[in-house]
C-alpha cells in the first residue's frame, strides 16, 4: 500500500525490504481510520437522526408505520373531562355551593392526575403499561357510575374528584409516553393528533350532557358518559404497546431504578415553572368561562354549557398546529409567542360586554390552549437526553404542573369572590392574564439560556 510521506530511497530493493519490516499505517490513519473507508461507509458517518439514536445504543424510532400510528390511535381514545360539569353544578340543581367550593371538585381531579404522574411514570418505565391502562379504565368508568348516584357535594367530591382522578392518573402519562419511542422527526405531529382526541371527546361529552341532562336527568346522563368512556378506553387496552428497545450499556445496570434527576436540572425545572404558570392561567378559563356567561345573563338554560364545546372545537386546531409547527422550529420557539398571545387574549375578557364577545374569546382560547395542553410533553422530551427515563421525567414534571390547578381553580374562585358574595370578574380575568404573561417571561429566560440570542436556532 502506498503511504504518503514515505521518504524516497534510491535503492528500490532496500525500500521494499524496509517497508516490509515496518507498520505502514501512519499516525493520521490510526487516528482517523475512516480515511480509507469506502465512500458508502463515509456517508454513513454523517449525522442523521438515526445515527444519533444509534450512538446512544438505541434502535431508531420507525417514525411512522402501522404499529406507530396505532399507538397514536390508542392514546387518542383516552379522554377525561370535567369542564361541562362545573357549569352544571353552579346552576344549583344537584346541590348548592359557591363557585370556590365547586372548583375544588375539578381541581382535586386534575391534581390527582398530575400528582400521581411521578409514581405512574416510574411504573410505566418498568413495563407495566397494560396494568396501568386496566386500572385507569376501571377507575374512570367506576367513578362515573358512582357519580351518577350522588346527590350531595361531598359525594361528588369523592366520586369525581378522587375516583375518576385516580383512574385518569393511571392513563395520563402512558397516553403520552407510549407514543414517543415510535417517532422522531414527526413526534410533534403525533402528539398533536393525540391531543385532538381529548378535544373531540370533550365535544362529544359536552353535547351529550347538554342534550340529555333535561331529558333523562343527571344520573342517566352521567351513566351514558361512563359507557362512552368504557367503549373508548377499550381501544388502548387492545392496541397500545410499549416499544421494546435495547438500552445503552452504560445505563443498563441501573435501568430498573426510577430516575428523579429532573429536579436537579435547572433548564428542565425552569420549563416546568413556565408550564405551571401558563397552565394555571388556562385553568381559570376552563373552570369559569361558562359560569361567566351564565352569571352575566347572556346565556340561559343549557346554552352556557356549549361554551365548553366551542373551546374544544377550537382546541382541535390548537392542539395539532402548534405541535406540527414545533417539528419545524422547535417547541420553545412555539410556546414563547403563544404564551404572550394567550396572556393578551385573557386580558381581553375585561372588554367583553355580550354573548358574541365571550363566544369569540372561547373560540380563540381553544385555538391557543394547545400551547399549554399538548405542547408541554414536547418541551419535557426536548430537555430529556435519556429517553428511556421519559416516563419518570414526565411524571416529575406533571407532579409540579399539577399544583397549578390550585391557583387556577380555587385560587381564581377566591379572587372572584374576594369581597364577599359578589362576583368580581375583572379581578379574575386580570389574575388569569398576569399568570400567562409571567409564563411568557419565564420562557424568554429559558429561550436565552438554551439557545442564546440567535433567533434562527431550532429549539
Amino acid at each position: 500500500m502506498a503511504v504518503s510521506g514515505t521518504p524516497h530511497l534510491p535503492n528500490y530493493e532496500r525500500e521494499i525490504d524496509f517497508l516490509s519490516e515496518i507498520d505502514t499505517t501512519t499516525d493520521t490513519e490510526k487516528q482517523a481510520p475512516y480515511s480509507t473507508a469506502p465512500v458508502e461507509d463515509v456517508k454513513a458517518e454523517s449525522p442523521t437522526p438515526d445515527t444519533e439514536w444509534q450512538n446512544r445504543g438505541v434502535v431508531p424510532p420507525p417514525d411512522g408505520g402501522a404499529e406507530a400510528w396505532l399507538q397514536v390511535v390508542g392514546s387518542w381514545c383516552i379522554i377525561v373531562t370535567f369542564g361541562v360539569y362545573q357549569a352544571y353544578y353552579e346552576r344549583g340543581t344537584l346541590f348548592t355551593q359557591t363557585p370556590f367550593n365547586i372548583s375544588w371538585i375539578g381541581s382535586i381531579q386534575s391534581l390527582i392526575v398530575f400528582l400521581l404522574g411521578a409514581v405512574v411514570g416510574a411504573i410505566y418505565d418498568k413495563g407495566y403499561l397494560k396494568l396501568l391502562l386496566a386500572v385507569g379504565t376501571f377507575g374512570v368508568v367506576f367513578g362515573h357510575m358512582m357519580l351518577s348516584l350522588c346527590t350531595e357535594y361531598w359525594q361528588v367530591l369523592l366520586a369525581q374528584g378522587f375516583v375518576i382522578g385516580i383512574g385518569g392518573a393511571c392513563l395520563f402519562v402512558p397516553a403520552l409516553a407510549v407514543t414517543q419511542p415510535y417517532f422522531s422527526s414527526r413526534l410533534g405531529l403525533a402528539l398533536g393528533v393525540v391531543g385532538t382526541g381529548s378535544s373531540l371527546g370533550c365535544i362529544v361529552y359536552g353535547v351529550v350532557f347538554a342534550r340529555l341532562i333535561d331529558r333523562i336527568g343527571f344520573a342517566w346522563t352521567t351513566r351514558t358518559i361512563g359507557f362512552i368512556a368504557l367503549a373508548t378506553l377499550v381501544v388502548p387496552l387492545a392496541i397500545s404497546k410499549k416499544r421494546k428497545q435495547p438500552l445503552p450499556p452504560q445505563t443498563s445496570p441501573t435501568s430498573k431504578k426510577s430516575d428523579f434527576s429532573g429536579v436537579l436540572d435547572g433548564r428542565y425545572m425552569l420549563c416546568v415553572l413556565g408550564v405551571f404558570l401558563g397552565y394555571a392561567g388556562c385553568q381559570v378559563t376552563f373552570f369559569y368561562i361558562a359560569y361567566f356567561g351564565q352569571a352575566q345573563g347572556w346565556f340561559v338554560g343549557n346554552v352556557a354549557l356549549y361554551l365548553v364545546v366551542i373551546i374544544n372545537a377550537g382546541a382541535i386546531i390548537g392542539r395539532l398546529m402548534p405541535n406540527w409547527l414545533s417539528d419545524k422550529v422547535g417547541p420553545i420557539n412555539v410556546v414563547l409567542p403563544g404564551s404572550l398571545l394567550m396572556g393578551v387574549l385573557l386580558l381581553c375578557n375585561l372588554a367583553v360586554v355580550n354573548a358574541g364577545g365571550i363566544i369569540c374569546i372561547a373560540l380563540f382560547f381553544g385555538v391557543l390552549s394547545g400551547i399549554f395542553v399538548s405542547l408541554p410533553p414536547l418541551l419535557f422530551m426536548a430537555l430529556t437526553e435519556d429517553k428511556s427515563k421519559m416516563g419518570a421525567r414526565m411524571g416529575i414534571a406533571y407532579l409540579f404542573v399539577g399544583l397549578s390547578v390550585l391557583p387556577g381553580g380555587p385560587g381564581a374562585g377566591g379572587v372572584l369572590q374576594h369581597k364577599g358574595s359578589s362576583l368580581h370578574w375583572h379581578a379574575a380575568w386580570t389574575y388569569a392574564g398576569v399568570l400567562q404573561l409571567a409564563a411568557f417571561v419565564v420562557f424568554c429566560v429559558l429561550r436565552v439560556w438554551q439557545g442564546g440570542l440567535a433567533f434562527t436556532v431550532k429549539i
